[in-house]
């Protein structure tokens, strides 16, 4: 409801106060997550699921490695035909050279916002929505743009996004606590599919302050002034305020 609300009301002199606001706690939020990630990297490693196809100094073998293999295989072979083009042949070694440093990239959409006479293509980043996954040549911006057309379509580095993508998923699935470690510090960890990339499955962790993205006319203006079209959420300030201690109705549960 306050979102409705604030979708409403909204100036273009509101939008660029809060548009500064949201500046800050975006990146206050990031730093945290980055924080939180970097103490968990080493339960996240990929040789944790892979084992021995993971090239390292040290091969181990890992139960049901060879399992977790096969079914990223799979489920590259079910999504790289459309939109992305790529031929169901993933190596055996697919995994071998996987990055397994960890990459945070904004989650994005694109939006035909339509005004009195005018409609227009925006792309709406979020400020509390990430994808996280290894590193790879491209990150999700020039991925969707390659996609889509627009920018340099590398075949091999569409195929390096999507097995470090599937490599993360697969990992998250494996250990299910590190969802739930994430849940309580208060960041959702959800598989979404991102628009313009077919079923690719993207794990994205997203805070509990919500953003929301005002009317089309605002948004138009807004990419007027700026001369982008590009438009990024804005905080939901009276979200903020009225926030709770997810674990305060927990204990209150267990004391009833």
């Amino acid at each position: 409801m306050a979102q409705d609300n604030l979708r409403e009301t909204l100036g273009l002199e509101q939008v660029v106060e809060l548009r500064a606001k949201t500046e800050k706690i975006s990146k206050f939020l990031l730093g945290q997550l980055k924080d939180y990630l970097e103490t968990i990297r080493p339960l996240l490693a990929p040789v944790r699921v892979f084992g021995k196809h993971i090239r390292s100094p040290m091969r181990e073998d890992v139960p049901g490695a060879e399992s977790a293999l096969r079914k990223l295989g799979e489920k590259f072979n079910e999504i790289c035909s459309k939109p992305f083009s790529l031929s169901p042949d993933l190596a055996d070694n697919a995994v071998a050279d996987l990055d397994s440093r960890l990459e945070l990239y904004p989650w994005e959409y694109n939006h035909e916002a339509a005004g009195d006479n005018e409609k227009k293509i925006i792309t709406v980043t979020s400020p509390v929505r990430n994808v996280l996954t290894y590193k790879s040549s491209y990150s999700l911006s020039q991925i969707r743009l390659a996609v889509s057309g627009i920018g340099d379509r590398r075949q091999d580095d569409i195929r390096e996004f999507l097995v470090a993508a599937l490599a993360m998923k697969s990992v998250m699935d494996s250990f299910p606590g590190i969802g739930r470690l994430l849940k309580d510090l208060r960041y959702e960890v959800q598989v979404e599919k991102c628009p313009g990339l077919g079923d690719l499955p993207l794990v994205v962790i997203s805070s509990c302050v919500l953003s929301f993205r005002p009317s089309d006319e605002l948004v138009l203006a807004t990419t007027r002034l700026s001369g982008v079209p590009a438009f990024f959420e804005l905080i939901d300030t009276d979200a903020i305020h009225g926030m709770q201690d997810p674990l305060k109705p927990r204990l209150e549960e267990l004391l009833r």
